[in-house]
């Protein structure tokens, strides 16, 4: 007679799901995640049947992310691959065809049914050098790629395209729901436990984002300036008012000329707040701040000083709408 073992485990808001009946013959799949936020959202849907692996750990940027020989191990034996793609991995694409040849790769930024934003260019957004002409700003793309295992090569699509997908909580819903299926696909055993799993988070997903409108509707009118362009996901979803990044690159240092008209910017628009980000140098904000009213403040995207886990993803929206409201003054 098979055992099954039941627990219940509270992760903040976003994870309030029971442990999963598990049989207890049955091994959890090996998963690997590339970063942190997505990482947090594959960890509620394996609830209670298994743990993902996290590649990026701690204050590590993806933009500059090294592999290390613990990596390539990982990804040797892993049977699903979870990652945004090669735009915001780009360490991670050869590892994954001579590491992970049979894994399932689960490729983000191809989900059907996802909401993506193009780059924006030109102005205090600076000109993104992607060898393509007469693309729109700002835009929306509802993306609906054939599914397929991993990344084309060749395959430009993504080239004017906004990375950060896990900002606006309708994409964390697509992405918990893929990792779902993508679960269940390759564990037919544990599929009812992922199916469950998923659906309690997106239950905790809708009562984020109605919290985080609510918090954040004061703020609609209010010019702020970020480091680099990675909040333009959650600016759409709570009409938000950014003006302009630093920086476009995180690991390209601005020049003097794109300094001064930043700071230009900043005096012009009367900008509330400039914002920072732990893992670079904050002596930029200070720089560009220096003789005008703006404060300063951090935003960060991937939760560089939060720990890993199913936790991180509420934790790190409800911190961006914390830090928001504190420098912006509501």
């Amino acid at each position: 007679m098979r055992r099954f073992a039941l627990s219940a485990i509270l992760t903040g808001a976003l994870v309030a799901s029971a442990t999963a009946a598990l049989p207890a013959w049955a091994e959890a799949p090996k998963v690997v995640v590339s970063i942190k936020p997505i990482h947090s959202l594959v960890a509620s849907v394996m609830h209670g049947v298994g743990t993902p692996t996290l590649l990026v750990r701690g204050g590590a940027s993806p933009h500059s992310y090294t592999m290390k020989p613990s990596d390539a191990k990982a990804l040797s034996a892993a049977d699903l691959v979870v990652w945004v793609g090669p735009e915001m991995e780009g360490f991670l694409e050869k590892p994954l065809q001579a590491n992970a040849p049979k894994a399932t790769k689960l490729t983000l930024m191809d989900l059907k049914g996802l909401t993506l934003l193009q780059t924006r260019e030109g102005g205090a957004w600076e000109a993104h050098d992607h060898g393509h002409e007469g693309h729109g700003h700002d835009g929306h793309k509802d993306h609906d790629h054939e599914d397929h295992d991993g990344h084309k090569d060749g395959d430009d699509d993504h080239d004017e395209l906004n990375t950060h997908i896990w900002l606006d909580p309708a994409n964390a819903r697509a992405i918990v729901t893929a990792a779902a299926d993508a679960l269940a696909g390759r564990d037919p055993a544990n599929a009812e436990a992922y199916r469950t799993n998923a659906d309690r988070t997106l239950q905790a997903i809708d009562a984020l984002d109605a919290e985080l409108k609510a918090t954040l509707a004061p703020l609609k009118d209010k010019p702020f300036v970020v480091f680099h362009d990675a909040y333009q996901y959650f600016e759409a979803r709570y009409d938000l008012s950014a003006v302009g990044s630093i920086t476009v690159s995180p690991d390209r240092r601005p020049s003097a000329k794109r300094l001064s008209a930043i700071r230009a910017k900043i005096a012009g628009l009367n900008a509330a707040c400039v914002f920072a980000e732990p893992q670079f140098e904050p002596t930029l904000v200070r720089t560009v701040v220096e003789g005008t009213k703006a404060k300063t403040g951090v935003l960060d995207p991937e939760g560089a000083d939060l720990p890993e886990g199913e936790a991180l993803y509420p934790t790190l929206l409800r911190n961006l709408a914390a830090s928001l409201r504190g420098c912006l003054g509501a």
